[in-house]
């Protein structure tokens, strides 16, 4: 990363081990010293602890906020919590390898329009993220852009050269500096890779050192079982270690299956949001992959083709009572987040029944009706079956392989909590409940995704670290943003540093911008139980 000159001291602090008051000073976008309070002179800027923790800055290790970085309201909504990187390309979608148009026309819901990489590749993605906003960027390279970059829309397996070509785009990715692969195999084109194609596409994984990450096949909750039995080959057949994107399901589950893993002799990790409810297309549940995986204009024609749609009122739509989580209630559980058509504003917060009814349509046509005017631009909250207690995601969430990942999506005038609030929420769940001490709580948030996605010398308060640093009010910290007002962003934590220069002060952006785009490391950091 560049240095900076920039010289900061933190005063009166405490460390998450107990050690206080200490003072911090840091120089060179590093921290160069720890010393009890009053031993450090240095002509610095100077920062008020008053007493609060100073932690590592924390790492949301499945983000969608990468293309909206250069937005004042997405940088104040992440660093109000701590957040100081987050890792892109997340489901097996991104901008990179390839010109971007995949997933500008897929994910506009989730990740809105990426920049400054079209065409580029990782190493592109990575070096316009280089001092653009406050806020570091890894990459993962997205399994789903790199099959359709060489096989576009198809729905078959991959020849032998197409299979040579993806894993060299895999390759590429991840000489590039990406920190791995991801998938999302319950969207299109990745729910037509085969174990065996994901297995080939994970070996230079391996050998480089990266991780394979997966939204995993079969919808969580009750599938999680056959998902995490396809990661396990697929982590024997590579050699590759694994890690499980937003592993919700019931605790018992989750640790069954975590348990079994580790029986296994598989080296695995997960995230987790601290919500019961979760977020994505609208498209992806309601519409038949054969319509998914055609280009906009093409769905768009069959949408409004009157034989197709009542082809998919009469025979498809009766089948997403089966779509794992939602059941024949399934109008009452998604409640709009985003909706890319200006006329149908007055939806947002709503539910698709409950709106439905102002529209004097079934739920179904009015869904249609939706994504059509949208052009596919829509995404939901989705309600479950059985919603969580905070005292089940408590018991996921304190396990040893646990890390912070809000898989918060910034876009919509209604979105889920999570984007402004998990980090916060976490901290406010698990330390005030019981769950964890401050020292696990820093592991959660930090250090594990450090050690995991080898990114360079973050993730813990000592001498020689880069100064990517959080001061956490520990009676204050939480979580305002709720399913009622997803908007309000979180609390208790007011100053952050990202190498070594002020980001937020007093609660407010400073205008600076030195975030940088992390390139894996070259060999991960030794891995620590925080």
């Amino acid at each position: 990363m560049a240095e900076t000159t920039q010289r900061v001291l933190i005063l009166d602090v405490e460390t998450v081990d107990g050690e206080s008051p200490v003072d911090v000073l840091v120089e060179g976008g590093r921290i160069a010293a720890l010393a009890p309070a009053g031993v450090l002179e240095a002509e610095a800027s100077a920062i008020e602890g008053r007493g609060r923790l100073v932690m590592p800055g924390f790492v949301d290790a499945h983000s969608h906020a990468a293309a909206l970085l250069d937005d004042p309201g997405v940088q104040l909504a992440q660093l109000r919590q701590g957040i100081t990187t987050v890792i892109a390309g997340q489901d097996g979608v991104g901008p990179a390898p390839g010109d971007g148009r995949y997933a500008a026309e897929y994910f506009a819901a989730i990740d809105g329009r990426h920049r400054g990489s079209a065409g580029g590749g990782i190493g592109a993605l990575l070096a316009a993220a280089d001092g653009t906003s406050p806020i570091n960027v890894a990459a993962l390279v997205p399994a789903g852009t790199v099959r359709f970059e060489v096989m576009c829309r198809a729905t078959r397996a991959p020849s032998a050269a197409e299979l040579a070509a993806m894993v060299a785009l895999v390759r590429e990715g991840l000489a590039e500096g990406a920190v791995g692969l991801s998938t999302g195999l319950d969207y299109v084109p990745g729910l037509f890779a085969s174990t065996d194609e994901l297995t080939a596409l994970a070996r230079p994984v391996a050998e480089a050192g990266g991780v394979f990450v997966s939204h995993m096949r079969g919808g969580y909750e009750s599938g999680s079982a056959s998902g995490i039995a396809e990661l396990t080959a697929i982590s024997r057949g590579s050699g590759a270690p694994i890690h499980v994107s937003h592993f919700h399901a019931e605790p018992h589950l989750v640790l069954g299956l975590l348990d079994r893993l580790e029986a296994d002799g598989i080296d695995a990790t997960f995230d987790a949001y601290p919500y019961g409810r979760g977020c994505s297309l609208l498209g992806m549940p309601l519409l038949p992959p054969e319509i998914s995986v055609l280009p906009v204009d093409a769905q768009l024609a069959r949408l409004t083709d009157s034989a197709e749609r009542e082809r998919l009122l009469a025979e498809w739509f009766p089948t997403i009572v089966d779509y794992p989580s939602l059941g024949p209630d399934w109008p009452a559980m998604l409640t709009f987040a985003h909706i890319g058509a200006p006329e149908y504003d007055w939806a947002h917060g709503k539910t698709v029944a409950e709106a439905s009814v102002t529209a004097r349509r079934t739920p179904a046509e009015f869904a249609l009706d939706v994504l059509v005017a949208s052009r596919l631009e829509v995404n939901v909250v989705m309600a479950v079956r059985t919603e969580r207690r905070d005292a089940d995601l408590a018991r996921i969430l304190a396990h040893p392989a646990a890390m912070g990942g809000s898989d918060g999506i910034f876009v919509g005038r209604h979105p889920h909590p999570r984007a402004r609030g998990t980090f916060a929420r976490y901290l406010e769940l698990l330390v005030r409940d019981g769950s964890l001490d401050w020292v696990r709580a820093t592991g959660l948030v930090s250090s594990r995704a450090v050690d995991r996605f080898a990114l360079g010398d973050r993730g813990r308060v000592r001498p020689g670290a880069i100064a990517d640093l959080v001061l956490v009010d520990p009676d204050r910290v939480g979580a305002r943003a709720t399913y009622d007002d997803p908007l309000a962003t979180a609390v208790g934590i007011d100053d952050v540093l990202v190498g070594g220069i002020p980001v937020l002060a007093g609660g407010e952006l400073t205008g600076e911008a030195p975030g940088r785009g992390i390139r894996r490391a070259s060999r991960p950091t030794e891995r620590q139980e925080a």
